[in-house]
C-alpha cells in the first residue's frame, strides 16, 4: 500500500515536470535556429523497433558534401511516463543547425497501457534504437562515425545510461554526453522529497516499490549493500562510472524535487574520483525545470557548444 502511494507521487510530481517541459520554451537568440530547407531536413516517425512507440525523427543538415558525420541524439523528458520526441524540435533543430545529424527517440511510456515498461526497458529500447538512426543516416546520404548523447529529466537518465554503460556495443563511438536534471542514482536517503530514507519499514517498503518499479523487478536486497549496487546497477548511470567514462556535462537545480539534488552529488564525486572530463552546472535558484538562473542556463548552453567543439568539431573535408 505505501509504496504504491509513493510511486504514485513520483508520477504525479513528474507529470508536472511534463506540463513544463512542453510549455516553457526556453529557446531563443543565440541558442534558436534559424531553421528553413537551406538550414536542414527532417524525417519524421521512422521506426526502429517493433513497439508502438518505437519510432525516431532524423534532422539532417542541407549540406550533404561531407564524407563522414557526427550524431547527436536527444532523448525527450516526461518522467518515464510521458512526452514525445517532437517536443524537443527546437533543440534538435539548433544543434543541426550547427552542423550535425541530429535524432530524437521515442521510447515505451510507463503507465496503464504499459504498466511492464520501465526505466531499464526504456534504457534497452535506446540501445535498440541507435544502429537503425546511424543506418537510416547513411542511407540518406550522411555516414556517421561518431555519435554523442543527450536528453532532459527521464531522457537525461536514459542518455547517461547509453554514455555510461551502453557505449562499448555502439555502432559508432560515444564521444560525449549532455544532460539536464536526470536521475542517476537510486539510494534512499537522497530521495527525501518522497518520505525515502526515514529507516522506518514504510519508507523502506516504498523505496523498494518505487525503485523496484523504475528498474522493472523486485528490489530484493538491503539498502546501502555490494548486493544492492549490483540489483539497481542496471539503471543507475553512477554505478557505471569509471577511469574510461566519456566525457560529461551536467545541469542540476539546487531546488530539484522531483529529481533530487543529492544524487547527482553522488554523480558528480564519481567523475571527480575517476578523472573523467566533466562540468558540472548547478542553478542556485531553481528547481526540476531549471527556470530562474537565466545566466547560467546561457553558460550551459555555450558549453555544449564547446564540448561538441572539442570532443565531436565538425569535419569540413569532403
Amino acid at each position: 500500500m505505501w509504496g504504491f502511494i509513493y510511486v504514485f507521487a513520483f508520477l504525479t510530481a513528474f507529470t508536472g515536470s511534463v506540463a513544463y517541459k512542453m510549455f516553457h520554451d526556453p529557446f531563443g537568440g543565440e541558442f534558436k535556429a534559424d531553421w528553413s530547407d537551406s538550414v536542414g531536413k527532417v524525417y519524421t516517425d521512422l521506426t526502429y523497433g517493433s513497439g508502438e512507440a518505437n519510432k525516431f525523427d532524423l534532422y539532417v543538415p542541407t549540406d550533404d558534401s561531407r564524407s563522414r558525420y557526427g550524431l547527436v541524439v536527444y532523448l525527450h523528458a516526461g518522467g518515464f511516463t510521458g512526452g514525445d520526441k517532437s517536443d524537443d524540435a527546437e533543440m534538435l533543430k539548433w544543434l543541426c543547425a550547427q552542423g550535425y545529424v541530429a535524432a530524437g527517440v521515442n521510447y515505451t511510456l510507463f503507465g496503464e497501457a504499459r504498466p511492464d515498461a520501465s526505466v531499464y526497458s526504456q534504457s534497452l529500447e535506446i540501445k535498440e534504437s541507435i544502429p537503425y538512426v546511424v543506418a537510416e543516416a547513411e542511407k540518406l546520404g550522411y555516414p556517421i562515425d561518431e555519435m554523442a548523447i543527450s536528453g532532459g529529466s527521464a531522457g537525461g537518465c536514459l542518455a547517461l545510461l547509453y554514455a555510461y554503460r551502453d557505449a562499448q556495443t555502439s555502432p559508432v563511438p560515444v564521444k560525449m554526453v549532455f544532460e539536464a536534471a536526470g536521475p542517476s542514482s537510486f539510494y534512499p536517503e537522497d530521495w527525501k522529497s518522497y518520505g525515502l530514507g526515514l529507516e522506518t519499514e514504510e519508507s523502506k517498503a516504498a523505496a523498494r516499490e518505487l525503485f523496484g518499479t523504475m528498474a522493472g523487478k523486485e528490489i530484493k536486497t538491503n539498502f546501502g549493500t555490494p548486493e544492492y549496487d549490483e540489483e539497481i546497477k542496471d539503471i543507475s548511470a553512477l554505478l557505471w562510472v569509471n577511469e574510461n567514462t566519456v566525457p560529461t556535462l551536467l545541469a542540476y537545480g539546487k531546488y530539484d524535487k522531483i529529481q533530487p539534488y543529492e544524487g547527482s552529488q553522488r554523480l558528480l564525486r564519481a567523475l571527480e574520483d575517476n578523472h573523467v572530463p566533466h562540468d558540472y552546472y548547478l542553478f542556485n535558484h531553481s528547481g526540476h525545470g531549471l527556470q530562474n538562473d537565466t545566466q547560467v542556463y546561457g553558460e550551459y548552453m555555450r558549453k555544449i557548444l564547446e564540448y561538441l567543439e572539442t570532443y565531436m568539431p565538425i569535419k569540413c573535408t569532403p
